[in-house]
């Protein structure tokens, strides 16, 4: 089986496509969508296999810290519990540069957290297609950035995406020219920030907490 291949307007991407993708999400199915950052691979919070799946295509460790990508802060609240020293700054964080390690509240599924701090990792998108993907979804959308074993970057190309990946994924989504940059990765679980890795995002807001 091949993936369904979907050029989506980067822009106002078409709600018919969207559908197909939601209803893949829905269906138990794995997507690879792009990013501000590269592109990533995604399904539903609830799909224990699909998680089985993006640890396969990536050949992640035991203990990978997965992401959950979210619109806005609606969908981040009932996710993650923050130090209010901290939600000023991530909520002023321009959305799509950074990923922020939080401890996890009960809604996140156990096997989505870190097995012994209980962290989950958190992103918020500016991409209206990502946007549109995840108000069709209703829920967070658990995602991992799609940097194949051996390489540093992530993949940028949906052409690409689909002639090395189109047999393990069900969905591929186009939308052009998409960032290459990684994002920035702070863990906001204590008493100061740590700077987990240094990306496409602007650290220095919270250097100064």
């Amino acid at each position: 089986m091949v993936a369904r291949y979907l050029d989506v307007h980067p822009v106002n991407p078409q709600p018919r496509l969207i559908g197909q993708v939601v209803t893949s999400l829905t269906d138990g199915g794995v997507i690879a969508y792009p990013t501000e950052s590269g592109y990533a691979l995604g399904c539903t919070m609830a799909n224990a296999a699909g998680r089985e799946r993006l640890a396969g295509i990536r050949a992640l460790r035991k203990g990978h810290l997965y992401a959950l990508m979210c619109a806005d802060f609606t969908q981040l609240g009932p996710l993650v519990t923050m130090p209010n020293r901290y939600f000023r700054a991530v909520k002023a964080a321009e959305p799509g540069r950074f990923t922020f390690v939080l401890k996890g509240s009960r809604e996140v599924p156990r096997r989505l957290l870190d097995e012994k701090r209980k962290t989950v990792g958190i992103r918020l998108s500016s991409d209206p297609v990502v946007h549109a993907i995840l108000a069709g979804l209703g829920e967070p959308m658990l995602t991992t950035s799609l940097i194949l074993p051996g390489e540093d970057l992530p993949l940028t190309d949906g052409w690409q995406v689909q002639e090395q990946l189109g047999h393990l994924v069900d969905v591929v989504i186009d939308t052009g020219e998409c960032g290459h940059e990684p994002t920035t990765v702070i863990d906001l679980t204590g008493d100061e920030p740590e700077i987990l890795r240094r990306g496409a995002g602007d650290p220095a807001r919270f250097e100064d907490e």
